[in-house]
């Protein structure tokens, strides 16, 4: 039988949601669980697309399939057991043979969180630590170009080699409380790096440092040495996906 699982995670301490052979990964973390409770049984688990090191989850999900059958609230509760304290199973359900949590999904959203206060330790792995004023209202205006289907080309990492980089960016905000900045971005999908790519321009435009215009200009170049450096990956979470 199949399952599906929504799950969040702390990024802080992994290498990355994808496996890596020595290296601490949110897969390898819920494999073992999974194939614990599967009696044993090497068993994957496939996601809906992968996270990078220092990147969290609010609401991610996964797919695996078992050989045993029980009960949903047994196999959430045998997978939270087995799981360290940075992972955290939210609900378990049964999903037909042909569900694929990556290959099914319809859009997602990511957040981006940015501190423009005072220096904050305790937060120091969850939200981008930027402590200086940044003009919101360039970086709303900004962000209107990014929106639509657009060749990414620009903002994604030259280490991920899908020749395809056009997608579609479906729905942007930003909003402000008591000094952090929320940036969400709603897709049809995402490449290595982009929304932090493109999260490091908002940033140089709010800084004073890049223009709003120059937002299209570096979309219509398809270079990604024509933009700027990347928004560091603490301030980053997948929010939701869609299917």
């Amino acid at each position: 039988m199949r399952y599906r699982i929504d799950f969040s995670y702390d990024g802080t301490q992994f290498n990355g949601y994808q496996l890596q052979p020595n290296l601490r990964t949110v897969q390898s973390e819920l494999e073992k669980a999974v194939s614990y409770l599967n009696r044993q049984t090497a068993t994957s688990v496939q996601s809906s697309g992968r996270t990078d090191k220092g990147v969290h989850a609010l609401n991610q999900v996964a797919h695996f399939d078992l050989n045993i059958d029980t009960t949903l609230e047994k196999i959430k509760r045998g997978l939270n057991s087995n799981l360290p304290e940075d992972i955290h199973i939210i609900r378990v359900r049964k999903v037909s043979s042909n569900f694929h949590a990556r290959f099914s999904a319809k859009k997602k959203e990511y957040i981006y969180k940015i501190n423009t206060s005072e220096y904050d330790p305790m937060m120091r792995n969850y939200v981008y630590q930027y402590n200086r004023p940044l003009d919101i209202e360039r970086m709303k205006e900004a962000i209107q170009y990014f929106e639509g289907t657009h060749d990414f080309t620009s903002f994604v990492s030259s280490e991920d080699e899908r020749e395809n980089k056009v997608r579609t960016i479906l729905r942007t905000n930003i909003k402000e409380k008591k000094g952090i900045i929320e940036i969400s971005f709603q897709a049809d999908g995402f490449m290595k790096y982009q929304v932090r790519n493109m999260v490091g321009l908002l940033i140089y435009i709010g800084s004073g440092k890049k223009e709003v215009q120059d937002v299209s200009q570096i979309i219509e170049a398809k270079d990604r040495t024509k933009s700027v450096k990347t928004a560091p990956a603490e301030g980053l979470y997948l929010k939701k996906v869609w299917y």
